[in-house]
């Protein structure tokens, strides 16, 4: 193949973009059901439900039609754990000569995922992954960022615009991956000016990509091209790698396959497609999932449908009707109008000729249905009282309350965990990205341990694979720095910033921070389990040691105070030496051996130094 594209002909060509689309023709009809079942979720998430309930197709106008929020007040509060726990990675080495890089990498991988803006991507794939039930992460090498130098770029995909193998459960075991984005032609032709007449030749769209039932659905668009990222892999002596093409309709933008640089070694090194998905709930044969939408969908319904009952009996209730004959002889306009206290009737007035219609009254066992599936959405959603700060079972305590909490948020903790499990592969993504491009330094601005802001430069020297060696006649592979990742939340909710407050309280109270108990509280702390443990235990370890250097010179000062009063025959009180002697010691409680010392003590001290020189 590389003989074929230095002579020219491309490996990748128009027959070969015909076969490509037909399989994402295929895909996307195999995923028609997940993209109607993700457009009703929207649909339910902007409360516009009432169209899909099986039977009112068509809501009658004289029946109210209300959309509670229970299923929207659900997700959001799930969300608001989401973006309480937002994930921070911490890189680790697997040798000791890693050591290094691996902490330089611990303080630049945020940065890089913070200059993508990945706070905002985390937050929206939170909404899609609750709402829909998955969220997809792109991890992509951008040369247009860092001034041309080129970094990574996370963002958000749609799951409407991507496409994959049906029937497989990892992404990574698809024979291809489409991604559908919508291009102005004016934009995408300027763009890529070396192809000559690329605006006509991209219009007429290819009707791939679905849309939602949005606001302006029925406003004239402007003209756009649907362009097709395509990944793909083939096996090169004997390992996969990653290839990419970029094409609309039948015209090839770009293919990796096509370029000498990329065709051995792959678009991306890492030879996986630059996407990573969080489902929420796994279903079987996808790599996508449901969300909790779908679960709550039924409750949901009954809820508004009970709402709308109650509502119109309410409305016609306080609305008095009444039931009157054509021979009745009443001035109708009269009746109607409220602010009449006079109302004129030809003839008698009598019950049988008019009465007020009396609504039926529903029994209090409706309204009670309704609270059990409130209760029913409440409970299937995780979403209980406590969780959301509130209580109803006369638990008034804070420490109660958090503590209830905590107990109750073990669906939202779960949640997180998928969540990390999917960020940690993000960053191994970000960080084959920068072996790959790293090649020129970047400046950073990291907070070092003492919270000062460094600047430091860094490139992929410490991170590329090792060179082939030969030894003996058999060639050894160089070795490739491998890293492993720990997440941690970088923002504590506020329940577990309490709780670290209260630890902190109780440890000082307890007598640990004490530098005379440091050996038993050292015991102490290592039997316990908290964030910061180890930062604890290394404060108590220097106080410690502080300590034990205070007595050493108050032993020293009391010798040498001794020795003073015997050579010198002085008679004051060697307590009062010491006293005066108290002072050398630096604020951080360390002797301060470079500066003079005028105190007698001190003075006491220089005397027996000299005394000891002469002898």
């Amino acid at each position: 193949m590389m003989n074929e594209v230095t002579m020219g002909k491309p490996v990748v060509g128009e027959d070969e973009i015909r076969e490509a689309t037909e399989r994402l023709r295929f895909y996307k009809a195999a995923k028609q059901r997940l993209d109607a079942r993700v457009k009703e979720d929207e649909d339910w998430w902007r409360l516009r439900q009432w169209h899909y309930f099986k039977d009112t197709k068509k809501p009658s106008p004289h029946k109210p039609t209300p959309s509670s929020a229970w299923l929207f007040n659900s997700v959001i509060n799930k969300h608001a754990d989401m973006m309480d726990n937002f994930p921070e990675p911490n890189v680790l080495p697997r040798e000791q000569s890693d050591e290094q890089t691996a902490k330089m990498l611990s303080s630049i991988v945020p940065v890089i995922l913070e200059r993508s803006g990945f706070e905002k991507t985390y937050s929206e794939n939170g909404w899609e992954k609750l709402k829909k039930g998955t969220g997809i992460y792109g991890i992509f090498w951008d040369n247009g960022l860092q001034n041309g130098l080129g970094d990574v770029n996370v963002k958000e995909l749609d799951i409407l615009n991507v496409f994959w193998e049906p029937g497989v459960t990892d992404i990574q075991d698809s024979k291809d991956l489409f991604i559908v984005s919508l291009w102005d032609i004016q934009t995408l032709a300027a763009t890529y000016p070396d192809i000559p007449d690329l605006d006509e030749k991209v219009k007429g769209n290819m009707h791939i990509m679905e849309e939602y039932h949005t606001e302006i659905e029925d406003a004239k668009k402007p003209e756009k091209a649907e362009v097709i990222d395509w990944y793909y892999k083939r096996v090169y002596n004997g390992h996969k790698v990653l290839h990419y093409a970029q094409y609309v309709n039948d015209v090839l933008i770009y293919a990796s396959e096509n370029d000498p640089k990329y065709i051995m070694t792959g678009y991306y090194e890492h030879g996986e497609y630059p996407v990573v998905f969080d489902p929420l709930f796994p279903d079987e044969n996808s790599p996508a999932g449901f969300g909790y939408i779908d679960i709550m969908r039924s409750p949901q319904e009954f809820i508004d449908k009970l709402d709308s009952a109650l509502l119109k009996n309410a409305l016609v209730g306080s609305k008095p009707r009444v039931l009157a004959s054509t021979a009745a002889g009443i001035n109708m306009e009269d009746f109607s109008d409220t602010e009449r206290d006079v109302v004129e009737v030809q003839g008698s007035i009598d019950d049988t000729r008019v009465r007020f219609i009396q609504p039926p009254q529903l029994p209090g066992i409706y309204a009670q249905i309704r609270q059990n599936k409130i209760d029913e959405l409440k409970e299937t959603s995780g979403n209980r009282d406590f969780s959301q700060g509130t209580t109803t079972s006369g638990v008034t305590a804070a420490s109660a309350i958090a503590a209830l909490q905590e107990a109750g948020s073990k669906t939202s903790r779960d949640l997180n965990k998928g969540s990390y499990r999917a960020f940690t592969s993000v960053c191994y993504q970000v960080i084959e990205l920068i072996r790959q491009f790293y090649d020129e330094a970047r400046a950073f601005r990291i907070i070092g341990e003492d919270m000062a802001a460094q600047y430091i430069m860094f490139d992929n020297a410490g991170i590329k694979p090792e060179m082939m060696t030969n030894e003996y006649g058999l060639d050894i592979q160089g070795r490739l720095p491998v890293f492993d990742i720990k997440v941690r939340p970088a923002k504590s909710s506020p329940f577990s910033r309490l709780s670290q407050n209260e630890l902190a309280l109780q440890l000082f109270g307890a007598g640990i921070f004490n530098p005379e108990l440091a050996d038993q509280a050292i015991m102490l702390i290592d039997m316990m389990d908290f964030e910061g443990k180890d930062k604890v235990r290394e404060k108590i370890a220097q106080n410690q040691q502080l300590f034990k250097m205070a007595q050493y010179w108050q032993t020293v000062a009391m010798q040498t105070g001794a020795a003073l009063q015997t050579a010198t025959g002085d008679s004051r009180p060697l307590e009062s030496m010491m006293a005066q002697g108290a002072g050398q010691v630096m604020p951080n409680g360390v002797p301060d051996i470079g500066r003079e010392d005028n105190t007698l003590a001190g003075k006491a001290r220089q005397r027996a130094a000299e005394s000891a020189e002469v002898r």
